[in-house]
């Protein structure tokens, strides 16, 4: 009767009564009281005033699954509850670098999507992603692999869709290709290519990714010693970008085409930048939004260990080239994207790592000087990293130049026969 009372008095309750109130009614009415007390409990983990988490918010997160487990599960509206109480809890559990214990809850959460696909016959499964990406941090990439299978199966059929498919088809080959299946992860991303070419036609994606998605594609390519049919690519992205240096984008698109940019460019370097041991792997080729908090933190974070690498191997670089350049110009790579992928989620990204592709560009210079051989393919690849930079911040002028000089150092001035 006070739970009662406490719930229909004229003044709306603090959290904490409402969540009192409610653990009592639980027991008595729980197919009415149970989903109110998950809702509550969620509402009570954040302090209204400062909106930050209460010391206990994994505790009230795992006393809301215990709520939502406890609905009779012949309420239809159980799986809907426990799904969102689940997907509450692994959030906080990776949060806490608690990456098992999240996993699993994302396999419920699985479990709870499949059963509701089969029942409605709907293509796409609820939690399906979340699942691959834990999968792909955990360095379980063929079983990741498979389940962005599914997810771009489900998704073809739906066509283009103003970006989206193309960014399921970018994860998907990336996990295809962490997974070692090199020749699906290549048709993946001509997929890729295909999808952003139609799309950009008819401006319903930027010009820009469908340039993105041609310089991605010919270095997978070159990987797979693909010479002659990357250099043909190549000249579709030359011929787009001269486009785009005479006449610019024909709209208006935001910040979208750089975080695409971004995501494309740390998928470029995953080949030779990966993570230090010990901890979860971002997915290859996703944004960085959807990343674990913990996965994100360690990844970004890296940054700080990586420049004092580049800087304590600069002077011995610079007086042992044959051993230390190299290096210096692989590990500055890595340094300039990370850097790009945080700082291009925030205000004046541009600014903040110019200097950094400059650098790099730089470096690749002294390299090609020093040891043609390694140093001229280096060369270009820094050219072209820096033209991807210039045209995601809109300076397709420069843009233009750095990737016509990175095709002279390639050979390939001239458009090459198909």
């Amino acid at each position: 009767m006070r739970a009662r009372s406490i719930l229909l008095a004229g003044i709306h309750p603090a959290p904490r009564e409402q969540v009192d109130a409610y653990r009592v009614l639980a027991q008595v009415s729980p197919a009415a009281y149970l989903p109110l007390l998950v809702r509550a409990l969620h509402r009570l983990s954040y302090d209204v005033g400062t909106g930050k988490k209460h010391a206990v918010f994994l505790a009230l997160c795992e006393e809301a699954v215990a709520a939502a487990r406890a609905i009779d599960p012949a309420e239809p509206f159980r799986a809907d509850v426990l799904y969102v109480a689940l997907d509450w809890c692994q959030k906080e559990l990776y949060e806490q670098d608690r990456h098992t214990e999240g996993l699993a809850l994302r396999a419920e959460m699985l479990a709870i999507g499949r059963a509701q696909a089969a029942r409605s016959a709907a293509a796409e499964v609820r939690g399906l992603h979340a699942w691959a990406a834990g999968l792909s941090e955990a360095g379980r990439y063929a079983e990741a692999a498979d389940a962005l299978t599914e997810i771009a199966e489900a998704a073809l059929p739906r066509g283009p869709r103003n970006g989206e498919l193309a960014r399921t088809l970018l994860d998907w080959a990336a996990a295809l290709d962490d997974a070692g299946r090199s020749e699906e992860a290549l048709a993946a991303c001509e997929q890729v290519v295909a999808v952003e070419a139609a799309e950009a036609a008819t401006d319903r994606v930027p010009m820009t990714c469908h340039l993105f998605a041609l310089v991605r594609y010919a270095q997978m390519l070159d990987i797979r010693g693909r010479g002659t049919q990357a250099a043909a690519v190549r000249q579709e992205a030359l011929a787009l970008l001269t486009e785009l240096a005479a006449t610019g984008e024909r709209t208006s698109w935001g910040g979208y085409p750089a975080q695409y940019w971004a995501v494309l460019l740390s998928f470029a370097c995953a080949e030779t930048d990966r993570p230090a041991p010990g901890g979860p792997r971002p997915a290859t080729g996703a944004a960085p939004m959807p990343w674990s908090p913990d996965g994100r933190r360690r990844f970004l974070d890296s940054r700080t260990a990586l420049r004092e690498e580049v800087d304590a191997l600069t002077p011995r670089a610079a007086e042992d080239p044959d051993r230390h350049l190299a290096e210096l110009v692989r590990l500055h790579r890595a340094l300039t994207v990370r850097s790009a992928v945080y700082w291009v989620q925030r205000t004046l990204f541009a600014t903040r790592v110019r200097s950094l592709f400059d650098e790099g560009v730089a470096l690749a210079r002294r390299l090609s000087h020093h040891a043609p051989a390694t140093g001229t393919p280096a060369l270009a690849t820094a050219l072209i990293d820096r033209a991807t930079f210039h045209t995601a911040a809109h300076e397709f002028a420069p843009a233009l130049a750095d990737f016509r000089e990175a095709l002279t150092h390639l050979g390939e001035t001239t458009p090459p026969a198909r």
